[in-house]
């Protein structure tokens, strides 16, 4: 089995294991370890003796090579630089990247802050200005090593993972295979790969924005990678249309501060939604023998998540033949 499908690639991780690599990474441990809610990797708050606290993350064996994890690194501290709220690594040694006792090992600074709540009055235009000082830092070159939002993660390689899993019920695989072909045939002939690609956080959303005082801290860039702008901004609309619209607007008023946007890739909105649809699911499935997923997932295994989906699917792949992308 290659490190890559190893389906416990963290079952050597205890407590003592990780208190040994923090150690010998010279962060100091004080013996006090706390796991945090994370699921391709592990992540743990880690007390240090006469030190802040720090967070150390654990990478999944064989997801990332050390080049693009040193690349999404580099990415952070170059925000960091610019004074971007983003939560970047800390020098373990000569590098941000640990590599000890068969594991790779990332510190960061334990960040305070809680759950976004974009309703209150301006959080979306600050949270617009932010995102348009990311990428105007993003647009100045792309990532070398990082992947690009194309080909088959735009929905294809997930389609295959679900049909080759055994998690897709047998009554359910002909309306899976039918449905999901046919929106991957629209997502294709929305062109992604046309629009201009920039260095982008990848997976940004609520749960991985930590809300300050001052405003929203970016963590997490774990999913980095090059694409449209619009990636990073289309999972803060919410609701019926005309408060998407509401939304759009004071998200841009800060956006178009700090960044210019090409807004022909609004009709990228609905296509970049049924996308996340077919990968989200398709990375359950995957990752479905690592022990953290049942745990955290328990109604992927039933026969009703599956129709569900599927309806889903056949929802989306109706938005976009009428064009409402």
């Amino acid at each position: 089995m290659s490190a890559r499908n190893d389906p416990r690639p963290f079952a050597a991780l205890t407590p003592d294991a990780v208190l040994d690599a923090a150690e010998a990474a010279g962060l100091e441990p004080d013996g006090h370890v706390f796991a945090l809610n994370s699921y391709e990797n592990r992540v743990y708050r880690l007390g240090r003796n006469d030190a802040p606290p720090v967070v150390v993350k654990f990478y999944r064996t064989g997801r990332w090579s050390d080049e693009q994890i040193l690349e999404e690194h580099a990415f952070a501290l170059e925000l960091a630089a610019a004074e971007i709220s983003v939560v970047a690594p800390l020098r373990l040694g000569d590098s941000t990247l640990y590599h000890g006792s068969g594991v790779r090992m990332a510190a960061f600074p334990l960040q305070p802050g809680g759950a976004p709540d974009l309703d209150q009055p301006e959080a979306r235009e600050l949270l617009g200005r932010t995102l348009g000082r990311i990428h105007a830092i993003g647009a100045l070159r792309t990532f070398a090593y990082r992947p690009s939002l194309a080909g088959e993660r735009l929905g294809s390689q997930a389609r295959a993972t679900v049909l080759a899993s055994g998690q897709l019920p047998q009554h359910m695989r002909e309306s899976y295979a039918r449905i999901s072909a046919e929106l991957l045939q629209q997502i294709d002939a929305a062109d992604i790969g046309a629009c201009r690609r920039i260095r982008l956080h990848g997976d940004c959303h609520l749960g991985n924005i930590l809300w300050q005082p001052s405003g929203p801290v970016f963590v997490d860039l774990d999913d980095c990678l090059n694409g449209p702008a619009i990636q990073d901004l289309w999972m803060f609309l919410a609701g019926n249309p005309d408060e998407q619209r509401r939304q759009w607007v004071e998200l841009l008023a800060g956006y178009e501060r700090f960044a210019n946007f090409d807004h022909s890739q609004l009709r990228l909105v609905e296509v970049l939604r049924a996308v996340r649809m077919l990968n989200h699911a398709a990375w359950i499935a995957e990752r479905w023998a690592d022990p953290a997923f049942p745990r955290a997932f328990p109604w992927f295994g039933e026969a009703r998540f599956w129709e569900q989906h599927v309806n889903d699917l056949a929802e989306q792949a109706s938005v976009l033949i009428g064009g409402s992308c």
